[in-house]
Parts: C-alpha cells; structure tokens; sequence
C-alpha cells in the first residue's frame, strides 16, 4: 500500500493482525465531529446464504493490491459524504467464530452523514475490494461464498 492516504482517509489496514476497535475510533476522532458511524464485523457461526450448518471460521485471502483497493475506496466513499474522517481495517488469515474480520469508522459533525458513509464504505469495500472469503464448516468441509 502506498504511504500516504488521501485527505480524510485517517487509516487504513489490512493483514492478519487483529483489530483495535478503539484504535479505529481515536483514528478519526476529532473535538469537531458529533457523530461517528461504527462497524464492526464479525465471524458468525452460520450462513444461511450457502446452506445449513455450522461454519467453524473463515479463511480470508487479499489481492496483492487489495491494500490499495481499500484506499482508494475509502477516498471514494469519504468524498462522496460530508464527513471528517474515514478509517477501515480488514483482516486476512484463518478466523475464528466471534473474532472482528473488519471495522469501518466514520466521524462528522452529525450523525446522519457518519452513518451513511460508513454503511457506504462497508457495502463498496465489499463489492469492490479483492478480498475473498473460505468458509469452513463443521465437518472439514468449505465453500467460497460470492466466487
């Protein structure tokens, strides 16, 4: 990923390391923002969108320039909203059920314009980000959801 973010993109990861949650937030706090849009992700233990069962962790894999996708997205999306600050960080690796896989935090000055841009960021990374995900289920067996 290149060095230096676009204005108003405060952070961005990814990797394997768990997220911070309270990082991501003091990433974009600002004394003049009232509002801030949080997300957080998590592993769940089903998916009703592929079938029934238990799915015991997630496995996800990057695009060698997917780093760079989730700036580039970040610039889009914080653009297009009148906010302050955007940050997100995404997890890469072997996941367990419950563990964050990734958080998206938006400040502005209201809380209208915080929340849309962080479920815009959300919905765009997950369209447009070279991120895939395995899921594994009870059993040993997996799919890959979306590819």
């Amino acid at each position: 990923m290149s060095t230096s973010l676009p204005e108003r993109v405060l952070g961005v990861r990814l990797g394997p390391e768990p997220i911070d949650v309270a990082s991501v937030i003091d990433a974009v706090a600002d004394p003049a923002c009232g509002g801030l849009g949080l997300f957080v992700g998590t592993v769940r233990d089903t998916d009703e969108a592929t079938g029934p069962g238990e799915v015991t962790g997630l496995t996800y894999t990057a695009h060698p320039a997917a780093a760079d996708e989730l700036a580039r997205v970040a610039a889009e999306v914080a653009s297009r909203h009148d906010v302050r600050g955007v940050a997100v960080e995404h997890r890469t690796g072997s996941l367990r059920v419950g563990d964050i896989a990734v958080v998206v935090a938006c400040a502005a000055v209201h809380r209208a314009p915080a929340l849309a841009a962080c479920a815009d960021l959300i919905d765009t990374l997950k369209e447009q980000v070279p991120i895939w995900k395995e899921q594994t289920w009870a059993g040993g067996a997996s799919t890959w959801p979306g590819v």
